[in-house]
């Protein structure tokens, strides 16, 4: 299905010089003089490579449709991720690097969506929030809750994140995958 290359958006499978790649990371650029372009980056389905490509906001590109499936994630080997189809129960192994900088959030059963283009692996999506506990938090400084001001925590997956004043270690929160930023206490 063709598209104008300023509706490429991450997470897109297009075709390109008679490959398949995945986008990863897209961006409009409107300099001071001329038109705009959008620049993306892009990794090679087959190979793995990363490339970057430029294209005329109004040029158009090869948008390969997915199938969205969703599968139970059962543990990771080495670099692969294995996950289980919960209808069939049947295994199936993907890269760990489809996860991007998301990987950190994966958790035991965690319900995933996986996209695939006939076939192939491209793709997955992790819910937006998971629940995790915070392991380290710096002390609170007196007089700081004046202000809204976040200090640095650690959670229990090794990422470290902004919080608010009151959350001590610990405690549980919900946080976003895409980013890792704090949302809520957890409810539970």
């Amino acid at each position: 299905m063709k598209q104008q290359a300023n509706l490429i958006r991450a997470g897109q499978v297009i075709e390109h010089e008679g490959r398949r790649w995945t986008v990863l990371k897209q961006q409009i650029i409107t300099p001071g003089k001329g038109g705009a372009f959008i620049q993306v980056e892009m990794r090679d389905l087959k190979t793995g490579n990363k490339t970057n490509e430029r294209w005329r906001t109004a040029d158009t590109v090869e948008r390969l449709m997915t199938e969205d499936r969703e599968y139970l994630y059962s543990y990771t080997d080495g670099d692969l991720l294995v996950l289980m189809d919960p209808e069939s129960f049947e295994q199936l192994t993907v890269p760990l690097d489809l996860l991007g900088e998301q990987a950190p959030f994966i958790q035991d059963n965690m319900t995933i969506n996986l996209h695939l283009v006939e076939g192939d692996p491209v793709g997955i999506d992790l819910p937006p929030q998971v629940t995790l506990e915070v392991v380290e938090a710096d002390p609170v400084v007196k007089g700081q809750t004046a202000s809204s001001s976040y200090k640095p925590a650690k959670l229990s997956n090794g990422v470290k994140t902004m919080v608010p004043p009151f959350i001590e270690a610990g405690e549980r929160i919900v946080v976003r995958t895409e980013d890792g930023s704090y949302v809520e206490r957890a409810k539970n």
